[in-house]
């Protein structure tokens, strides 16, 4: 069994979630929080299923994740 942190964003028009540590372009999305969680689960699944545990290869664990931002001018 393998942990993966999912990263769940909040834009305007809903929910975008994706992994870290995993190859390939893997994410979710929904109206709701739950939902956008409950479909990156999903794709994270069928990725590993179809391309087997070789999207980890390479790919360090990550121990924590944090979000920060900062302003710039545009």
């Amino acid at each position: 069994m393998k942990r993966i942190k999912i990263i769940v964003e909040k834009h305007e028009d809903g929910y975008v979630a994706y992994p870290l540590g995993v190859k390939g372009g893997v994410a979710g999305e929904g109206d709701t929080y739950d939902e956008a969680l409950a479909d990156a689960q999903s794709a994270i699944r069928f990725h590993i299923e179809t391309f087997g545990p070789s999207v980890f290869e390479g790919e360090a664990d990550v121990l924590e994740a944090y979000v920060d931002d900062f302003a710039v001018v545009t």
